[in-house]
């Protein structure tokens, strides 16, 4: 292998062994992130939509106070948005933790209803052992099958 052959081996653009070796990083995609976090007043809402603004990748910020409400469109990841919300201002964020009411099938389910969600919305439903309902256990599910009038062997001591 002559000179000009292992020079024209280094600078070629075909080869694959130069691009395998470089990391590309994962193109973000561009997401709706709503965050939860009490805004009392003007200043509140102000303090709130600066620090989100000023974030790499945001493209618009919305806040609605009546819901407490803060919505973030852009290239960003949602627990970085809720970091730096509780790092800049002081408050206490979460991601959105209400769903609308027609999505979830029992909406008045112990841990889905909540007193203080916005109007039309209750919890969201993600987390299993807030969603199920109470079952029964088998020794109750037997008692009560004892005592069925469908039950043509049951007690007669009705």
């Amino acid at each position: 292998m002559g000179a000009l052959d292992h020079l024209s081996h280094m600078f070629d653009c075909s080869s694959g062994h130069r691009s395998t070796s470089r990391k590309y990083k994962k193109r973000k995609q561009l997401q709706t992130v709503e965050i939860k976090v009490k805004m009392d007043c003007e200043g509140c809402e102000r303090k709130v939509k600066h620090a989100v603004e000023g974030m790499k990748g945001v493209s618009d910020v919305q806040i609605d106070p009546k819901q407490s409400k803060l919505t973030v469109v852009g290239y960003v990841e949602p627990n970085k948005v809720v970091s730096r919300v509780k790092h800049r201002t002081g408050k206490r964020a979460e991601l959105w933790p209400y769903v609308p009411y027609d999505v979830v099938a029992h909406p008045y389910a112990p841990g889905i209803y909540d007193r203080r969600a916005p109007a039309g919305y209750v919890r969201s439903a993600d987390q299993p052992h807030l969603s199920q309902l109470a079952r029964a256990s088998s020794t109750e599910v037997r008692y009560t099958t004892a005592f069925s009038d469908e039950n043509p062997t049951a007690c007669s001591i009705m």
